[in-house]
């Protein structure tokens, strides 16, 4: 059984879900789907699907947008692929989420707080990722601070167990009666918050079943986009492009074969300009919520 029409659905996963071990419940949801790390273990559950039947497989980046090195490097393994036995079989999806869902979807999760636990202050927890991820968990933790419902919002980038127990003793020391830990992942639960005695787990940011139907929808697009032509691997090759320190893409596939060296956010362009879609509604303040689409014309 397929997730869509006809498409074999791959979760890839990073840091963002500890590498696919908080992606496995969904499976409950998602017939036929399957979970794997990026590198390696996705290509070899890539090639074992290409080769039990003629279904097109398509790999989802299970990603907030905080992970662009995963989409690049799943699209770096579909490469080649492509080009190989998968060729017109394979497609990578949109990844399945951006910064702009997230940073709407921790909003509601500060105004729920304050409204169920006056006083209270949350502390956005996700396992770390390196340096420039975390630096962007900081960033979508700053905006739900500034935009959002009053709560004082901590941040807790966990490498160990005491990471997030010194981000809830924190926001203790400051002053909060009592601290919400709200996931900014794929966790449906959270044993580390729930073993301190003074902090609540939140649950999951986005309950499972609506995990399921977005990925669905990414899933479905992507093979309607491989039905014209457009296998997603390209863009996919420069998603992580601006993130981190300047660098050279000369010789990356699909980099357009120019090198030159740039910091984050300066400009370029690759001459691949196309239209676009992306799932998401407008705020007055800038941040989107899944559900609605908007397009760009090139």
């Amino acid at each position: 059984m397929t997730v869509s029409g006809g498409a074999r659905a791959v979760l890839v996963g990073g840091h963002e879900s500890r590498n696919g071990a908080d992606l496995q419940p969904l499976l409950r949801d998602l017939p036929g789907a399957v979970v794997t790390a990026s590198g390696r273990p996705l290509h070899d559950v890539v090639t074992t699907l290409l080769a039990a039947d003629d279904a097109p497989v398509a790999v989802l980046p299970m990603t907030w947008g905080r992970d662009p090195r995963l989409v690049a490097d799943s699209a770096r393994t579909l490469h080649w692929l492509a080009r190989g036995p998968g060729a017109g079989r394979i497609a990578l999806c949109a990844p399945f989420g951006t910064a702009d869902h997230l940073v709407a979807l921790l909003r509601r999760a500060a105004t729920e707080t304050a409204a169920r636990h006056p006083g209270a202050a949350v502390v956005v927890s996700a396992p770390t990722g390196g340096p420039f991820d975390d630096a962007e968990l900081h960033r979508v933790a700053h905006l739900v601070r500034t935009h959002g419902a009053g709560p004082d919002v901590e941040v807790a980038c966990v490498a160990a167990p005491a990471d997030l127990a010194r981000a809830v003793h924190r926001a203790r020391a400051l002053g909060a009666p009592e601290v919400v830990v709200v996931p900014a992942g794929f966790a449906t639960s959270d044993p580390l918050a729930d073993a301190l005695d003074d902090a609540t787990s939140y649950g999951p940011l986005v309950a499972g079943p609506a995990v399921a139907r977005i990925v669905r929808e990414r899933v479905a697009a992507a093979e309607h986009a491989l039905q014209h032509g457009d296998d997603g691997v390209a863009d996919g090759l420069l998603a992580d492009h601006d993130h981190g320190y300047a660098h050279s893409h000369a010789g990356v596939p699909g980099g357009g074969g120019h090198p030159h060296e740039h910091g984050p956010g300066a400009p370029h362009e690759h001459g691949h300009a196309h239209p676009h879609a992306h799932p998401h509604a407008h705020h007055e303040d800038g941040t989107r919520t899944p559900g609605l689409v908007h397009s760009h014309p090139a």
